[in-house]
């Protein structure tokens, strides 16, 4: 599973990446997860706002702090596929 987590750094960026690996540990997935602070990259993904998660290439939110269990709903159907 790929998990990248795009955001300058702000807190909220942090706070996203903080929820993802809490969400991970209590599922018990490997993930290989990356963040990404790099404008000109975040702006391929072609967002309107930070931060954002993206599950296997997948904009899952944008300019939002998803719940922990939005979270891993959202591992768990990635794992699936």
């Amino acid at each position: 599973m790929e998990i990248r987590i795009l955001g300058a750094g702000c807190p909220r960026c942090n706070e996203v990446e903080k929820r993802t690996l809490n969400a991970l540990t209590r599922l018990n997935v490997a993930a290989d997860v990356q963040k990404i602070k790099d404008i000109n990259e975040i702006a391929k993904y072609g967002l309107l706002g930070t931060p954002a998660l993206v599950i296997n290439g997948k904009i899952k939110s944008s300019g939002r702090i998803p719940s922990l269990e939005e979270i891993k709903t959202w591992i768990l159907e990635e794992k699936q596929t």
